[in-house]
């Protein structure tokens, strides 16, 4: 994390409460996106990004977002992360408006609410699976002793019990996404954002890591929001965003999606 999170109190801005969504859900909102709009001003040309995104997604639930690529799918993931911040509306993780955090408390916020897994596993080589693991919880504050046993633990809860002191030129691309995957939950955050995180490993691997994160679901009750051209994804999704041309095109529950080989909804994928 390129910014240490300062020991500060997470603001308490409340958002207004949302709509109901058509009674499929009825869990606390963890992140709102309200009216979300997203420009890119190039010399004298503008990119619209996002246009108008209105989203609710639930405390322990398993979202997908897809899209081809050029989609807006990458730049809502970011906003929903609180990498970005929108042109214009209003994105809420746990009832805080991001846009009106200053440096250090959106540092703290990414820092305890949110876990990141990233495609290309972004560990760093020098540092053992321990090591890559207890970092976020050094930034938080706690005591070195009692992150390196927290970090043991949740390397074993992973199946990486036996290599807690290799570092990542020794693992395997699954392995490597496993300590990411357990760096990501280090902190006991809310939110678990996923960024292609089968994109670089086998099939096989890929099922593994997909099994792993609907298991630390069921276990902690944590919310996971993947953006992903994984259709495997869908086996586990209890909602799939769809996004095209920077806005919602639909919303569908797993039960919903008509799969057949190839395609998605009669549709080329």
């Amino acid at each position: 994390m390129a910014e240490v999170a300062a020991d500060r109190a997470c603001p308490t801005q409340a958002a207004a409460a949302a709509p109901a969504d058509s009674g499929r859900l009825t869990r606390d909102v963890v992140v709102r996106t309200i009216g979300v709009t997203k420009e890119y001003v190039m010399g004298g040309s503008v990119t619209h990004a996002l246009q108008g995104v209105d989203l609710s997604i639930h405390r322990g639930e398993y979202l997908s977002i897809m899209g081809p690529s050029g989609s807006g799918k990458s730049t809502l993931f970011n906003m929903i992360g609180g990498l970005d911040v929108p042109s214009a509306g209003m994105v809420f993780i746990d009832e805080v408006d991001v846009a009106q955090l200053d440096s250090y408390e959106l540092a703290w916020l990414r820092c305890r609410k949110i876990g990141y897994i990233f495609q290309s596993f972004n560990l760093l080589p020098v540092l053992t699976a321990l090591e890559n693991v207890t970092m976020p919880m050094l930034f938080a504050g706690m005591h070195p002793d009692d992150a390196r046993e927290k970090g043991a633990e949740i390397l074993a809860m992973v199946g990486l019990g036996d290599r807690v002191f290799h570092r990542p030129f020794q693992m395997s691309g699954g392995q490597q996404q496993r300590v990411a995957v357990a760096r990501a939950i280090a902190n006991d955050p809310a939110i678990v954002l996923a960024d292609e995180p089968t994109g670089n490993l086998d099939l096989k691997t890929g099922r593994e890591i997909i099994e792993l994160l609907l298991d630390l679901k069921s276990r902690m009750g944590v919310t996971i929001i993947s953006a992903t051209h994984d259709m495997k994804m869908l086996d586990v999704s209890d909602r799939v965003v769809w996004i095209r041309d920077g806005k919602v095109e639909r919303i569908e529950r797993r039960e919903e999606l008509r799969i057949s080989v190839g395609t998605i909804d009669d549709s080329e994928e």
